[in-house]
């Protein structure tokens, strides 16, 4: 990394804003994504920051989050900008294969907690889905320079980074943020809310509640504003306030910000709800070189606010590699992944909105079934993939939003998951059989998200998905190839990329001796290796044989 003085000129917040405006307005069509190995094969690592590794205990209790109840379910534990830079740095996420780091939300969250699930835990936004300032860093994360060096990091090794973000609505009105921006609306006594008498602390009566938000940011039911709609768009989920991203009004800067000393926004002209965030979200492209969203309940946001931000963040990304050709991996262009509950792996109307890419949550469910039955799976993702106009799908096994993939049959979910055609996305901890943690009553996703197990990681599954993930990192036909069973005793398939001619056979949890049949995949005479157990191998009558080590994946020999 360049010093920072060497750096060239970072524009202004105002500056960057104003430019992300400009393409907004302009209504350029985001640009199609070239046939690149990410693009066409993207292996997502998503991390939660807060829960997996602390590179800076300094910044653990920012804004005075209480030290006490550390590694409950609902507080922040400690995960920072810092910690994934140094994990980065030891090599951690190039040994298993991964080609983009998908992030929590890093911008300022709400301060304070809020009473969780039947009031049995108190939860903090440390998953960054409450966003307060989206201008500024949460202090929790780390400062602006360490999310430069983490970028940084993992741009020299041709890693992605992600940024998870929402535009569906901001955090929850909570007592401490409530207090720190001065909005009226609080009994005396706040400061000593317990679980049980929180909400009683708050006047929800009380209409100056408009120095909140305000009723021309956000639908929230409150004294003043609109309720919450019926529909998709403009409904209020889990009684979070519902940003106005459909509404042409132009507004000034939410009452909250303009409280708030240490913010960078700034207001803009003739601007409506969606300009601003727009705005804001493509501002952390611009400057930091953000390579790509990962966006939050997208089925609650209308299509035209996804595209204004692909657009907007397409020019801003080319913006910052002009500026950084030495800190870019390339001139691909802006990513974008989408979250719209219960999307499967067909190719949607979200496609045509911005994405790249959408969550697949048809996955999970059916990777733990047998070979035979995940081969009918593979051979339905690999057609849809194959028809027509493009489009990807983000597969998981685990997820921060449903739940974790059975601990006892890790090896079989994580080979199912990393041969499967279409993007893959790994959920911190999988590779490495980590613990669910608390499930408090009421919210039982909490337990997907516990501590990374640095200290008890089971070396063998980990090494397992090292073996697969580079493996699939080195052969697009995983991703993009058409899909061929070749046996059904042992398992095993071909997949082959018509577009560059890559191609690959693997036979997935086997061992033992074995004679595998190779004609249409590869060539009499040909060298192979077994990328799992390292060994050569050479067609010969249409076979091949060799000894199996827990799995076959051949690829031509380098």
């Amino acid at each position: 990394m360049r010093p920072a003085a060497s750096r060239p000129r970072i524009p202004g917040i105002a500056a960057l804003a104003m430019l992300a405006l400009l393409a907004v307005r302009a209504g350029a069509a985001p640009a199609a994504a070239p046939a690149g190995d990410f693009a066409r094969n993207p292996i997502v690592y998503f991390a939660i920051t807060d829960r997996f590794a602390n590179g800076n205990p300094d910044n653990d209790h920012s804004y005075g989050r209480a030290a006490d109840g550390a590694g409950e379910a609902g507080t922040f534990h400690g995960g920072d900008l810092a910690g994934l830079t140094q994990k980065l740095r030891e090599g951690y996420f190039s040994a298993l294969g991964v080609n983009a780091l998908w992030i929590s939300a890093p911008y300022e969250q709400i301060h304070g907690w809020v009473a969780g699930g039947k009031q049995s835990f108190r939860h903090y936004a440390y998953h960054g889905y409450w966003a307060l300032d989206y201008t500024t860093l949460d202090a929790n994360m780390g400062s602006r320079e360490e999310l430069r060096d983490m970028i940084d990091t993992a741009h020299a090794q041709g890693i992605r980074v992600l940024f998870d973000v929402v535009m569906n609505h901001p955090g929850y009105a909570d007592l401490r943020t409530l207090a720190d921006y001065r909005v009226p609306v609080l009994w005396p006594g706040h400061e000593k809310a317990t679980l049980a008498d929180y909400h009683s602390y708050i006047d929800y009566n009380n209409f100056d509640f408009a120095k909140w938000w305000g009723p021309d940011w956000v639908r929230a039911g409150l004294p003043g504003y609109q309720e919450g709609g019926s529909d998709d768009f403009t409904m209020q989920l889990a009684y979070l306030a519902d940003f106005r991203t459909e509404s042409a009004q132009a507004v000034g800067l939410p009452p909250i910000l303009l409280a708030k000393a240490d913010t960078r926004a700034r207001a803009l002209p003739d601007t409506g709800v969606r300009g601003y965030l727009v705005s804001w979200l493509s501002a952390w492209v611009r400057e930091f070189g953000v390579d790509g969203f990962r966006c939050d309940t997208v089925k609650h946001v209308e299509p035209d606010s996804w595209r204004a931000l692909k657009s907007a963040a397409t020019v801003a990304l080319a913006d910052w590699k002009a500026r950084h050709p030495q800190q870019k991996i390339d001139d691909a262009p802006f990513w974008m992944t989408g979250e719209a509950w219960g999307h499967g792996p067909e190719r949607s109307a979200w496609h045509d909105a911005g994405f790249d890419s959408m969550i697949n949550f048809d996955f999970q469910a059916r990777a733990g079934a047998d070979w035979p039955a995940l081969d009918a799976q593979y051979r339905r993702y690999a057609a849809l993939l194959a028809e027509g106009a493009p489009h990807d799908m983000l597969s998981y096994i685990s997820s921060h939003d449903t739940l974790l993939f059975p601990r006892a049959e890790l090896r079989h979910g994580l080979s199912a998951l990393l041969l499967a055609p279409g993007g893959v996305q790994l959920f911190y901890g999988d590779e490495s059989a980590r613990p669910p943690g608390l499930s408090p009553e009421g919210d039982p996703q909490q337990n997907t998200r516990s501590d990374m197990n640095w200290a008890t990681p089971d070396a063998a599954l980990l090494a397992h998905a090292r073996k697969l993930g580079r493996f699939r990192a080195r052969h697009v036909a995983l991703a993009r190839g058409a899909h061929t069973q070749l046996s059904l005793q042992p398992y095993a398939f071909a997949r082959i990329d018509k577009v560059g001619g890559d191609r690959v056979l693997v036979a997935p949890d086997t061992s033992g001796e074995l004679t595998l049949a190779v004609r249409g995949v590869f060539a009499d005479g040909a060298r192979l290796r077994d990328a799992y157990s390292g060994r050569p191998a050479v067609v010969r009558d249409g076979a091949v044989s060799l000894r199996a080590e827990g799995s076959v994946l051949l690829e031509a020999a380098p």
